[in-house]
């Protein structure tokens, strides 16, 4: 059984994620990898001796990871199911394999299948080749590992639900902002043939699916 417990009505301190440590064991090696991911470097501390930390930052990402020596007692290549958040699956995977990146293929689960010989994620242990058929958000994957084996997973997202998104409607990126406008002036297009005119209120339609699609709540027809 499970109990709902209510959030408090009054939030008195913020608690914001913002650093994964992910275990490594050749520290040259995986800020190599990392570099070539495209990730920001931030910080590289070291003692020259037993101690050195090294932090970087996802495109777009307001959480950091940071491995070193020293830094975790953890083993490395332990850290499974590091989820990075994507708009376009399939070009995310592109841009991961321009840069020399081994990535797995595009994948889907078997609704309401969860137990399966592959690879576990999210949605279990069955990987369907390809997108989402009907390319519903959080549905599509592809995954990769660091050096060590460290885990990522690429998960696609177009329509947060409710509850993700708190009230301010903020872009990660260029590229972020960049795909909701398309996805909105490809909505709005349908909306004119709907109603047989330019609509000439179309900055008000366009505002009001940005902010819907982010905080979860139905689309404008």
């Amino acid at each position: 059984m499970t109990v709902a417990v209510d959030p408090a009505k009054v939030r008195l301190t913020d608690m914001k994620f913002e650093l994964a440590v992910i275990p490594v064991s050749d520290v040259a090696r995986a800020k190599g990898f990392y570099a070539r991911l495209g990730w920001r470097l931030d910080a590289e501390f070291t003692n020259g001796s037993d101690f050195h930390v090294i932090q970087f930052t996802p495109p777009g990402s307001g959480a950091s990871v940071i491995f070193g020596k020293n830094v975790t007692p953890a083993k490395p290549g332990s850290s499974q199911g590091l989820y990075l958040i994507v708009s376009d699956i399939e070009a995310a995977r592109k841009e991961l394999l321009a840069r020399g990146v081994k990535v797995s293929e595009v994948f889907h689960g078997g609704d309401n299948v969860h137990t399966g010989t592959d690879e576990p994620y999210l949605f279990g242990s069955v990987r369907i080749s390809g997108p989402d058929p009907q390319r519903r958000t959080y549905q599509s994957f592809a995954s990769f590992s660091d050096p060590d084996g460290n885990g990522w997973v690429l998960q696609e997202v177009t329509n947060r639900l409710p509850g993700r998104v708190e009230g301010d409607t903020t872009f990660a990126s260029i590229s972020d902002l960049a795909a909701t406008l398309r996805r909105a002036a490809a909505a709005h297009g349908e909306h004119e043939k709907l109603i047989g005119e330019h609509d000439v209120n179309w900055p008000d339609w366009y505002a009001e699916y940005i902010v819907n699609e982010q905080a979860g709540k139905p689309l404008p027809k």
